[in-house]
């Protein structure tokens, strides 16, 4: 009976001292995990979530300008960092090198001018007293063609005939006097007098065949050629009095909106002309380069300067679509250059695309930044990191988004907890913002002050989607 109470105290002293080895070693396992574990407390804190990009540095406005006709380059107003306002001249041609339609094109543009002019002071007096007279006459004409035209149709009276007659009488006379005088003094050899003959001879025949012409269309009743003519002449008499009244209510009237349009267009064509000897500013801004020197033969498309306006200075960046409607006009951004090294600059966002360009399946959104610091360090060209800020929340709870893991489809973060096993405890979290470190803690069982552990024991949360935050790889989302 002693023997077996002794066998049986040894087997419990065995155990007990195998038990409480095990034990130890068990503690010292768990506290040796425990002291290589990462933690952080947690805390609240302020939140700031950008979307990052990188652009180019632009001008608000550039533009590179070329001649617009060939010749010889002459003076240069203009250098490298000078700036010009809007219309001043930096170069010009040699006038003598021009060509012909650009140096004609200043006596075009005198003569267009002084057209213009004529038009804005109204009518001309001197055309309307020339267009009264014109009308004056036609009237008359009409007058006259109308009382001949009903003579010819008229029949003639028997004191008509008896007078026509006399006349042809006395016209014959006077011819027989005139052709006698000429047979007398023809070879007189006095030129004046023969010349006198001559004249007299030569009218007094026109009168005789009047008058023989008359007395025939008398006796014989109108001609119906005569009453042809006299028809068209009146037709004809009538029709010029028509236009020449319609010159003059133009005239009257001043000119219209169209001949002033007219009068203008001639002239912007002949200062458009005379212009391509020129090159001017475009917009206010400053000369970035210069390619040409005095004596330059140049032709039209050369380019003469590059000018840009760097009063403001913009970056564009291209946005994804996941991130797009994350961004509106005024947001804040931070910007950052690889040749500005240790600054960084503030800007705001000036615009954002409404439609989205597509290159090789992603779809991204033109997003145009305005500097607000600039300074002269920062030049059109340079690569610019941007980070528009699209959310900052103050004073909220806030976990590393590298100790968040994912169970059972819950997002869960590990702490320090004396009364669990292992002194590690699971809480479940609903998580808000996000930056690149740090995720909102909106609801869930992490209080303030909780020890986050980042780097639980995989036993811990076998099954569970570890390695970065919310179980995708390390870092923010």
């Amino acid at each position: 009976m002693k023997k077996t109470i002794i066998i049986i105290v040894v087997v419990l002293v065995v155990v007990a001292s195998i038990w409480g080895f095990l034990n130890y070693q068990s503690n010292q396992s768990s506290q040796a995990l425990l002291d290589e574990l990462q933690t952080v407390e947690a805390e609240k804190g302020s939140l700031v979530a950008t979307v990052g990009a990188t652009g180019t540095v632009r001008s608000n406005q550039s533009a590179v300008l070329t001649w617009k006709t060939s010749g010889i380059v002459g003076e240069i107003f203009s250098s490298i960092g000078q700036t010009a306002n809007q219309g001043d001249l930096l170069a010009e041609l040699l006038k003598t090198s021009l060509p012909q339609n650009v140096i004609l094109a200043q006596s075009d543009l005198i003569n267009a001018e002084k057209a213009l002019e004529n038009l804005g002071e109204g009518f001309d007096a001197l055309a309307l007293a020339q267009a009264i007279e014109t009308v004056a006459g036609l009237e008359k004409s009409v007058l006259d063609a109308t009382q001949h035209l009903y003579n010819v149709q008229a029949p003639p009276t028997q004191k008509d005939i008896d007078q026509a007659e006399s006349t042809l009488v006395l016209a014959e006379d006077r011819l027989d006097r005139a052709q006698s005088d000429w047979d007398k003094w023809e070879d007189a050899g006095n030129v004046v007098l023969v010349a006198t003959m001559q004249g007299n001879l030569a009218e007094a025949k026109t009168s005789y065949n009047n008058a023989l012409y008359r007395y025939n269309s008398l006796i014989g009743g109108s001609m119906r050629v005569d009453v042809d003519k006299a028809k068209a002449d009146v037709a004809l008499y009538e029709a010029q009095l028509e236009d020449a009244k319609l010159d003059y209510d133009v005239l009257l009237a001043g000119p219209t909106e169209g001949d002033r349009v007219g009068a203008q267009a001639r002239v912007d064509a002949a200062q458009s002309t005379l212009d391509m000897a020129f090159i001017e500013a475009p917009f206010t801004g400053t000369i970035t380069s210069s390619e040409i020197k005095s004596g330059d033969l140049v032709s039209a498309g050369t380019p003469a300067f590059r000018i840009d306006d760097l009063s403001h200075l913009l970056v564009d960046v291209e946005i994804s679509e996941v991130d797009i409607n994350r961004i509106q006009e005024d947001q804040d951004v931070v910007l950052t250059f690889d040749a500005i090294l240790a600054t960084e600059y503030k800007g705001n966002v000036l615009e954002v695309s409404k439609v989205g360009n597509s290159n090789q399946g992603l779809v991204t959104f033109k997003v145009t930044i305005e500097l607000i610091d600039k300074d002269d360090q920062v030049k059109p060209g340079m690569t610019s990191g941007v980070n528009i800020v699209v959310s900052q929340l103050e004073n909220v709870l806030l976990v590393l988004n590298r100790a968040v893991r994912v169970e059972d489809g819950s997002r869960v973060v590990y702490i320090l907890d004396e009364d669990e096993q292992g002194g590690i405890k699971t809480v479940k979290v609903e998580l808000g913002v996000s930056s690149d470190m740090y995720s909102q803690v909106l609801d869930g069982e992490l209080s303030e002050g909780d020890t986050v552990v980042l780097n639980p024991p995989t036993n811990f949360f076998d099954g569970a989607s570890n390695g970065g935050p919310f179980g995708g790889p390390g870092g923010g989302f």
